[in-house]
């Protein structure tokens, strides 16, 4: 049976021990945070959907959904059950209650229970990612060429952007209060960016590009370096393919480390 919450205090014990075992914990609520933005706001949020799976009236999943009806897209928020059958029957609500929505999931690789479910369902898998954070000592990069995004710069900004996730560069340019963009210009063109979060003690680079030919010019290092500088003294982190050596070699090198706990993997699922 599927609930949806009004509040989290009873189930505060099921939450702590589900996010405690290593296999099954959320990644989206590693920080207090990310608690607060993507489980304690739900119950006040009208876009955000706290939902509770029970079986006999004793819960075996929680779960906290982001549901953008107009752009009929979903984003799991929060995910927490150690069950099969619980994300099977929070699947089968969403394929009747959001049918042929996009949904996105990021979760522990670990969690067997959610892996079977999706594969099952025919989702697609993204590599396993891990978290990076900005502790060492950051060199000194010349940073000319690096400008914030200005409307002189849009047009090229957004037809270069990855239009394979939800923040597109036209969603991206919308949203000034989230992000901070800076564009990488040679000879005015636009030829690299660096999507940043701004709002947040640690903030992120959420998309981060260079043109194919002009890798390796050092771009991607004067774009991070401005990012780096414009975000202090907040803190920061990023997530990184594992398999991305070029990517992980330069963020190494530009002072962040790998955190060895942070773990997750994305999916995509259309609910049918």
């Amino acid at each position: 049976m599927i609930r949806e919450l009004t509040e989290f205090e009873p189930y505060w014990d099921f939450i702590k021990a589900i996010n405690a075992d290593p296999r099954y914990r959320e990644p989206m609520l590693s920080t207090q945070e990310q608690i607060e933005c993507n489980l304690l706001s739900a119950v006040s949020n009208p876009q955000q959907v706290p939902l509770g799976v029970f079986r006999d009236d004793v819960m075996t999943g929680l779960f906290v959904f982001l549901i953008i009806k107009e752009e009929r897209y979903i984003e799991m928020l929060v995910g927490l059950s150690r069950e099969t059958a619980a994300y099977e029957e929070i699947a089968d609500w969403l394929a009747a209650n959001c049918p042929g929505y996009h949904v996105d999931f990021v979760f522990h690789p670990k969690n067997d229970a959610i892996r079977d479910m999706l594969e099952k369902r025919g989702a697609s898998f993204d590599p396993e990612q891990f978290k990076m954070v900005l502790t060492g000592e950051v060199p000194a990069v010349d940073t000319t060429g690096i400008e914030l995004l200005s409307a002189q710069y849009e047009e090229q900004y957004i037809a270069m952007h990855d239009t394979d996730c939800y923040w597109t560069g036209d969603k991206v340019v919308k949203a000034p209060d989230i992000f901070r963009v800076f564009v990488a210009v040679d000879d005015g063109t636009v030829i690299g960016y660096i999507d940043m979060t701004r709002d947040n003690e640690e903030n992120e680079p959420f998309d981060f590009l260079v043109k194919t030919e002009y890798r390796r010019r050092g771009w991607g290092r004067k774009l991070l370096a401005k990012a780096i500088e414009e975000n202090r003294p907040k803190r920061m982190m990023l997530i990184v393919d594992v398999d991305n050596a070029p990517a992980i070699a330069l963020y190494h090198s530009m002072g962040f480390t790998n955190d060895p706990e942070p773990v997750n993997q994305c999916a995509t699922w259309i609910a049918e």
